[in-house]
C-alpha cells in the first residue's frame, strides 16, 4: 500500500474497500450513479464515481438537460492515477458511445488487478430490441470490455446479442439459459447473471458461475418496470462480492432489497419515472 505525504502527514488513500463507479450522473429520478453512491456508502463502502455523462433528470422524463463527459473521462482517471488509487471494484453501467467504452476498456487496463473485481452491467437493450442510441459498433466494442469483467449482468437482449444469436420467441428452459451463461463464460467473466426474466407474474434471475450448478432466484413481479431498478440490484450485488459475499447470496439480497422497497414505492403511490423509493431501507443494508 502507497502512502503519500502531504503537509507533513502521511495519508493512505487505499486503507478502505473502494468501488469505482463508471456511469452517468442523474440529479433526478433515481438512477445511476444517483443510486450507486448512497448503496454502495451505507454498506460501508467508499463509492467513486467515474461520470460519464451529467443529466438533470433521467431521459425518460419529456425534457432534461445533458452535457456528455466523454471529453473529461481521461483526464478525470490520470488524476485517479497519480493519486495511485486502488479499487476493490469496479462497476460499469450504461455507456453511451464507442469512444466511452474505449475510455472504459483502457480505464480497466489501468486499474483492475488480480484482487479487483470487475462487474459489467452491458446496458443494451431489452425485450428484443437494442435501444435506439444503440449501435452495431458499440455492441462490437461491448466484446470487448465484457474480456475484463469478473461479474456480467445481462438481461436476455443484451446476451444474446453479445453472443450473436437470435432473440427466443418464447421463453427459455433452465438448461438453454444454462448454455448461454456458459458461452458468455468464454468471453471473459466467470459469474453470469441473466436478470428480469419474466415468468408467470414472477421476475427470475439465472445465476451461472463456472464449474458450479446454477440456480435461479424468483420473486414477484410489482407493478410497472421503474427506472434504476438495474442500478439498485448491480450496487447491492458489487457491494456484497466486494466484502466476500457468493454470486447467489449477493443477488438474494439484492432482490429481496428491491422487492422490498418497490412495494413500498406502489403503495405511496411514486410515478414509475421516479425510480424506487430505496432511501427508506438503507439502514437495512450491511
Amino acid at each position: 500500500m502507497k502512502v503519500i505525504r502531504k503537509g507533513g502527514e502521511i495519508m493512505s488513500l487505499n486503507k478502505q474497500k473502494k468501488i469505482a463507479i463508471v456511469n452517468d450522473f442523474t440529479g433526478f429520478g433515481r438512477c445511476s450513479i444517483a443510486v450507486a453512491l448512497p448503496i454502495i456508502s451505507a454498506m460501508k463502502i467508499q463509492c467513486c464515481p467515474l461520470p460519464t455523462a451529467i443529466l438533470s433528470a433521467h431521459t425518460g422524463f419529456s425534457s432534461f438537460f445533458f452535457e456528455d463527459y466523454t471529453p473529461h473521462m481521461r483526464d478525470y482517471m490520470n488524476n485517479w492515477k497519480e493519486l495511485n488509487l486502488q479499487f476493490d471494484g469496479i462497476c460499469t453501467g450504461f455507456l453511451g458511445s464507442k469512444e466511452q467504452i474505449d475510455v472504459v476498456v483502457e480505464f480497466l487496463c489501468n486499474f483492475k488487478t488480480k484482487d479487483t473485481i470487475v462487474m459489467v452491467d452491458p446496458v443494451m437493450g431489452d425485450y428484443g430490441q437494442l435501444y435506439s442510441t444503440y449501435t452495431q459498433e458499440m455492441c462490437d466494442e461491448m466484446k470487448k470490455l465484457i474480456k475484463y469483467a469478473d461479474v456480467m449482468t445481462p438481461n436476455l437482449t443484451e446476451a444474446c446479442r453479445l453472443l450473436d444469436i437470435p432473440y427466443p420467441e418464447k421463453s427459455l428452459n433452465p438448461e438453454q439459459l444454462e448454455n448461454i451463461a456458459k458461452e458468455l463464460c468464454t468471453k471473459g467473466p466467470n459469474k453470469i447473471v441473466i436478470t428480469g426474466l419474466q415468468h408467470n407474474g414472477n421476475i427470475r434471475n439465472f445465476i451461472y458461475e463456472t464449474g458450479k450448478p446454477y440456480t435461479i432466484i424468483e420473486v414477484k413481479k410489482i407493478g410497472e418496470d421503474r427506472s434504476g431498478t438495474g442500478d439498485v440490484f448491480s450496487s447491492i450485488v458489487v457491494a456484497n462480492i466486494v466484502k466476500g459475499v457468493d454470486i447467489v447470496t449477493s443477488v438474494k439480497k439484492a432482490t429481496d432489497f428491491i422487492s422490498k422497497a418497490i412495494n413500498y414505492t406502489a403503495k405511496i403511490g411514486t410515478p414509475v419515472h421516479d425510480g424506487i423509493c430505496f432511501e427508506e431501507y438503507l439502514t437495512d443494508l450491511q
